[in-house]
């Protein structure tokens, strides 16, 4: 898909954005809530058909987000799906392994380092962390104590 009809096809999801942000021709930042980040990653995915790279997760200073980045590798550019989960003492979101299998793992890590919730998950067990490591204690957090 030419980078054009790209950036025309993203109107189509407009009303479930808060922003689009195009740094340069080859990166595009969808900003949504989190209750939207599902049905944008599926567009981009399954209508767009773009390859989806990775999922990361950050603590924020008033929220949490979940990126998923995704490839048009005609053009090689990069989009990523910016969504903000507010609730900082229940976070969750949609899981998109419905839909991409590939991003069970990944989903699984984030839980462990971050403690966000993934929704409709089919195997949301420890990845990472020790077995024995306490409950509801999260590493990446910004408030984890050493």
């Amino acid at each position: 898909m030419k980078q054009e009809e790209l950036n025309n096809r993203l109107s189509e999801i407009r009303d479930k954005l808060i922003n689009i942000e195009q740094t340069m021709d080859s990166r595009i930042f969808l900003l949504c809530e989190a209750e939207h980040s599902f049905a944008v990653s599926k567009f981009l995915f399954e209508d767009l058909a773009l390859r989806f790279v990775i999922e990361t997760g950050i603590d924020s200073e008033d929220c949490f987000e979940i990126l998923y980045h995704f490839s048009n590798d005609e053009t090689g550019c990069v989009v990523t799906v910016k969504a903000f989960i507010r609730d900082r003492e229940n976070p969750s979101i949609e899981s998109i392994t419905p839909f991409i299998p590939a991003a069970e793992w990944i989903e699984r890590e984030i839980h462990d380092i971050l403690g966000i919730e993934f929704k409709n998950h089919p195997n949301m067990r420890r990845l990472i962390l020790a077995d024995d490591w306490p409950e509801g204690v999260y590493p990446l957090r910004k408030d984890f104590k050493k």
